[in-house]
């Protein structure tokens, strides 16, 4: 049993900690939400009344918080966590931030700060399917793994740090992309006569095939447990994924890479978001493009 501090028992948050009390850790869990602290406690977790007491005296402590701005207050702030924890703590940020913040934390706390951001939405939260992207040092994702390992399948180690939030601003810069020119497929076959079913039958075993069409169809009946079929309520809400493109794009601009398609994929789902899109899943994006109001 490792003694395990957890800030953010959010939407992702939550689940991610009681998978890790169901492995039989120990988890003091913080955050601004009565009700997520509430669950939480019903589930098993044991409050804590700040993030600086849930560090307090962990072996592994763990943010999951909306922005970089609220990753940096909670580890630098005054009274924050980097005081209260001990000196041999193995501190991972599971959050989505920018790389520069990501960096910023590994030169201040040291060795045994990982970034450790997550791919697979609050349907591999509450599964424990996540996929991790890691970076930091090797020796501190060694011994990280076995408890990132009670909430995903996967872990990767990315290099340095940084490395995982470069990782997740790449990968999500492409899921946007690979689901509007699903979207985009379904919307010019329903205008062609063409089934859902028919083009998903033909694609999903085609070179066509991604994630966003064989796993996570924008239109309900062939993947039935996309969000399609539960009136787009998020798996991965859009607020999110604007989110992400526009780190993705601040990275972009800052290391000079050239995105247009990332570009107009964050213009889509800004676009998409301000018509009240922005708190159904990304897939939704598909009723824009159909030209359908919201």
């Amino acid at each position: 049993m490792t003694s395990i501090g957890f800030v953010g028992l959010g939407r992702m948050g939550l689940p991610m900690a009681l998978n890790l009390v169901r492995a039989g850790h120990r988890v003091a869990g913080f955050d601004l939400s009565a009700a997520a602290l509430e669950a939480f406690a019903a589930a098993g977790g044991t409050l804590a009344t700040s993030a600086a007491e849930a560090a307090r005296g962990a072996e592994v402590i763990i943010t999951m918080l909306p922005a970089g701005r609220h990753v940096r207050d909670a580890w630098l702030g005054e009274g924050g966590m980097a005081a209260a924890a001990s000196a041999d703590a193995l501190l991972l940020d599971c959050s989505t931030i920018d790389v520069g913040t990501a960096r910023e934390l590994a030169r201040t706390l040291g060795a045994r700060m990982l970034d450790a951001p997550v791919s697979g939405g609050v349907m591999g939260a509450e599964a424990g399917t996540l996929t991790f992207m890691v970076g930091g040092e090797a020796a501190a994702f060694a011994a990280a793994d076995p408890i990132l390992a009670s909430m995903g399948r996967k872990r990767v180690h990315c290099g340095a740090a940084g490395a995982g939030q470069a990782a997740k601003a790449c990968n999500n810069m492409l899921l946007a992309i690979s689901m509007i020119g699903t979207c985009e497929a379904f919307v010019l076959a329903e205008r062609l006569g063409l089934s859902h079913q028919a083009l998903f039958d033909v694609a999903s075993t085609s070179s066509g095939q991604c994630w966003s069409l064989n796993t996570y169809c924008p239109v309900p009946g062939p993947v039935p447990s996309s969000p399609a079929n539960r009136d787009y309520a998020p798996g991965f809400a859009t607020a999110l994924m604007v989110k992400d493109l526009g780190l993705a794009q601040q990275a972009a601009e800052e290391y000079g890479a050239a995105t247009p398609l990332g570009q107009m994929a964050l213009e889509l789902y800004e676009s998409f978001a301000a018509e009240d899109g922005s708190a159904l899943d990304f897939s939704a994006i598909i009723g824009m493009l159909r030209g359908q109001p919201r």
